[in-house]
């Protein structure tokens, strides 16, 4: 089969995750104003709690399912056996899953007073198993994922409009995020009989599958605790209010991550089926360039952040929220680590079955974020769930760093350090601009159009300056793309 264009589907990515990015932007500012900030909280706790059995039912597949499906993806027989195989798996987790959850409601009586939205929230559970992403990961179908993604964010942005209209209509809104979530997921089963078939059995081969699924659930378990504990523990141990504050910041801080992420997201199976092959050569010059393109991004983008961080809670909310630019502030480092770790992470140590490390890694990190949660939260509430996030995401990527250390090493020679440190220095005229927008304009919108345009254009040129090649590949690209 021919191979995707990396350039093509990173575009197609990023544009996926910029309609994840403006589905937000219109609906969290309508939303924060016509709820209250206890109910967003109600929102957002239900669906962090959810988000364990999605992880529970998920079971590590996807993640194995794109490693060891990239190498099948030329035979349709031997990729619909190990499809059907892996589903059928995550239809039994799936099953688990929902067991669970049904136990905690009967067992915790705090939960009730969130029943409604938890069961709402719940239906994501059994459609993200319908759903089987992973196979249009393998395949690099990123046309297909894209257009749907357009339709359900449309008729989702009118449904919110439509229902979405009183103070008490937050479980309206938690059924509408599920729908532009999960919505498209039965399409999904049925259009994946284009690249395989699949079907339950019990022929399943359980020696070969179990045990490196159980090793990455078990790090997707460990990872999850340190992303989304914070919000449960805020929960639990502070007010809806406190949540509904973080709830603004770490919005923000997953919008940019997630677009940031979406240069990385379509080389997964890029990586695996060149490792799987033992292209290590190709292997190794892939994972040079995109750590240098990510580099370029992530750093000028956290510094951006945390200059603009009031006028991106008010832009995303109100002056009621304005308390939240503190933890946005204090999430902006993550930005930077959380990409780099995921590099290392999903692009290294997985495809070279090192799942056991991850797995280390993860607990070691998610350790760490427990306890100090549980000691800062009382005193710091949502900053303390910020800080604990920045420092867990910089322990991880150190350690898979070391972890894979022999793969790495004369991959960064000087050259990509000397960029490096040109992206932090050029990142840092940013901070002029960005006060210079505060003085010359009072509208929030018109602040963050100048701050953002100015530092582009100055970074671009900055960039093209010194001659960095992907700086003048992007300008290449827009003026071929503008003059056809």
């Amino acid at each position: 089969m021919k191979n995707k264009s990396l350039g093509l589907n990173a575009f197609l990515n990023g544009l996926r995750s910029v309609l994840n990015i403006i589905f937000p932007i219109i609906t969290f500012p309508y939303v924060s104003r016509v709820l209250s900030v206890g109910e967003i909280g109600k929102y957002n706790f239900s669906n962090s709690f959810i988000q364990y059995f999605i992880l529970i039912a998920g079971l590590g597949i996807a993640t194995y399912s794109v490693r060891e499906g990239a190498k099948f993806r030329g035979d349709r027989q031997r990729l619909s056996e190990f499809a059907s195989q892996v589903f059928s798996i995550n239809i039994i987790s799936t099953i688990g899953a929902y067991v669970l959850l049904f136990f905690c409601l009967l067992l915790f009586n705090k939960l009730h007073a969130y029943l409604a939205s938890i069961l709402i929230f719940s239906i994501q559970i059994i459609f993200t198993t319908l759903g089987t992403e992973w196979i249009y990961t393998i395949f690099e179908e990123y046309t297909y994922i894209t257009i749907r993604s357009i339709v359900f964010k449309i008729l989702s942005i009118i449904a919110l409009f439509i229902f979405v209209r009183h103070r008490g209509d937050y479980l309206n809104y938690a059924a509408i995020t599920v729908f532009s979530a999960v919505g498209s997921n039965v399409l999904n089963y049925l259009h994946a009989k284009k690249f395989c078939d699949i079907r339950l059995t019990l022929r399943i081969n359980w020696s070969e599958h179990i045990k490196p699924i159980l090793v990455i659930f078990a790090s997707s378990i460990a990872t999850t605790i340190y992303l989304s504990l914070d919000t449960t523990l805020l929960g639990l141990m502070k007010t809806d209010y406190v949540v509904g504050i973080y709830s603004v910041s770490t919005k923000m801080y997953n919008i940019v991550k997630n677009l940031i992420a979406a240069v990385l997201t379509v080389t997964i199976p890029r990586f695996a089926l060149l490792w799987g092959r033992k292209r290590v050569r190709e292997f190794r010059n892939l994972l040079l360039q995109i750590s240098d393109v990510l580099a370029l991004l992530s750093i000028p983008t956290a510094v951006g952040v945390y200059m603009l961080a009031p006028q991106i809670v008010l832009l995303l909310s109100s002056q009621k929220y304005i308390r939240a630019v503190t933890s946005l502030r204090l999430l902006c480092p993550a930005l930077v680590f959380s990409i780099f770790s995921w590099i290392f992470a999903s692009c290294v140590l997985i495809p070279a079955k090192r799942e056991s490390k991850v797995l280390l890694i993860t607990i070691i990190s998610a350790s760490l974020n427990l306890i100090l949660n549980i000691i800062l939260i009382p005193l710091f509430a949502e900053n303390a769930a910020a800080f604990t996030t920045s420092l867990s995401e910089f322990i991880s990527m150190l350690l898979d760093i070391y972890f894979c250390r022999d793969i790495l090493k004369g991959i960064y020679g000087k050259k990509f350090w000397k960029d490096v440190l040109l992206y932090i220095l050029f990142s840092m005229t940013i901070i002029p601009i960005c006060l210079a927008g505060s003085v010359l304009f009072e509208s929030t919108i018109a602040i963050i159009v100048f701050d953002v345009g100015i530092s582009v254009i100055e970074y671009v040129l900055l960039l093209i300056g010194v001659k960095n090649s992907n700086a003048i590949e992007l300008v290449d690209m827009v003026i071929t793309r503008l003059n056809d």
